[in-house]
Order: structure tokens, then C-alpha cells, then sequence
């Protein structure tokens, strides 16, 4: 059984997955070879659903790794959008470009690599909709830069925020992630609810999805 969901049901939602095609197979065949954590196809599905619900036309994704996420991101975009993603691995972020490239999506991909900390202090919003992805301990420190780069009624989402139910004391006796990478997605998701500017609620699909929407100014 899943830790959050029973694997009966993710398999059922997994069937009615329309949006998976060979180039994503493929890449997330290449990112379980590599060990990396991409994001599964059915909250690559929700991310494109979000995009192209919202009008979307600027995206900013924290944590590239080789473009899965950003795939799905980027074909939710009208015609002239653009999808900003940045990852700290010179090497993923190379793979990430050739995968964009082999999706047709390379005209709305632009991957800027280094520290996302960084970067994030000399990028230009407003953005339509951020999607966090990257180390979760960085969670929090960069939670108020993405909610002031975001543009009224812009959407923050936000995956791993239920880290396998280890974010809930007592949840598993056999803990399988660092105690500092919980704490941290712990006190994030407590920011995110108490925040001022945001109003969230959390989805548990696969690992758990936050999308907080940045609140109007109220005249």
C-alpha cells in the first residue's frame, strides 16, 4: 500500500493519464537510472492542468534536474510563454536543454544554472506561477522572494510537502528521510498556511502538492 495514497487508487488515476507520451517515458525512464527524484506523471499532469487553467504565460520552476517537470510545465503555456528553470547542476542542466530541445519546447524553456538562492534575487517578476521543487531546506528561506515574485492572484505550488507522511509525528516508525530535510518541510507547510499574502490548501497526491494562490489587494 503508498504511504499516503493506496497504490490501487494511483494505479487507477496512473490509467487515466492522457498526457504521457515516449519523450517523457524516456526521460523519466533516464531520471529512475540516475537516481534522481523527478516528479511522477500525474503531478506533472496537475502542473499542466494548473498552467493552462490559470492563463499562465510566465513560469518559474525551482530544480530543473533534466526537464521532466519543466516538460510538463512548458506544454502548458499558450503560444509565446515562457518557462524560467533553474538548476545548480551545470550536467542536468545540459540534459535538460537536450530534453526540452527533443519535446519541441526549447523556444519556452530557458534553464539558468547555479544556485537557485541566488539566482532568485536577481530575477524579474511578476510570474503567473512557481513551481518549487528544489532542496528542501531551502524551502522556507526562499518562500518570501517567490510570493513577491509572484503577481496578484498568481499561483505558488509546491512539491513533497507531505514527504512520505514523515511530516506528521509517529507517522512511520521507520522514518526513510533526513530528520533536518522533515523538519524543514514541516515549517514550511506551517508558513504557507499562516501565511499573509497566500491562501493554501494541499493536495495528497503522490508525495503531497501545495498550491497556494497569492491574494488580491482589497481596495
Amino acid at each position: 500500500m503508498g504511504r499516503i495514497v493506496p497504490d490501487a487508487v494511483e494505479r487507477y488515476v496512473a490509467s487515466l493519464n492522457r498526457g504521457r507520451d515516449s519523450v517523457l517515458d524516456e526521460i523519466a525512464r533516464d531520471g529512475e537510472a540516475r537516481g534522481l527524484p523527478l516528479v511522477d506523471a500525474e503531478v506533472g499532469a496537475l502542473l499542466a492542468v494548473l498552467v493552462a487553467a490559470t492563463g499562465a504565460s510566465r513560469v518559474l520552476e525551482i530544480g530543473t534536474a533534466i526537464g521532466y517537470s519543466g516538460i510538463w510545465l512548458a506544454r502548458g503555456l499558450p503560444a509565446g510563454g515562457t518557462l524560467l528553470t533553474m538548476e545548480q547542476s551545470p550536467e542536468r542542466a545540459a540534459v535538460a536543454r537536450d530534453n526540452f530541445a527533443r519535446a519541441g519546447l526549447a523556444d519556452r524553456a530557458c534553464v539558468i544554472v547555479g544556485d537557485a538562492q541566488l539566482k532568485l534575487a536577481k530575477v524579474a517578476g511578476p510570474f503567473d506561477l512557481i513551481f518549487q521543487d528544489g532542496d528542501k531546506r531551502l524551502y522556507l528561506p526562499t518562500l518570501d522572494r517567490l510570493v513577491a515574485l509572484l503577481g496578484p492572484g498568481g499561483l505558488l505550488v509546491t512539491d513533497n510537502v507531505l514527504w512520505d507522511g514523515e511530516v506528521v509525528p509517529g507517522y512511520s516508525a521507520n522514518p526513510r528521510h533526513d530528520v533536518e530535510d522533515t523538519r524543514a518541510i514541516a515549517e514550511y507547510n506551517e508558513r504557507l498556511a499562516a501565511h499573509p499574502q497566500l491562501t493554501t490548501s494541499i493536495v495528497p497526491l503522490r508525495d503531497g502538492v501545495s498550491i497556494s494562490v497569492k491574494r488580491r489587494a482589497t481596495s
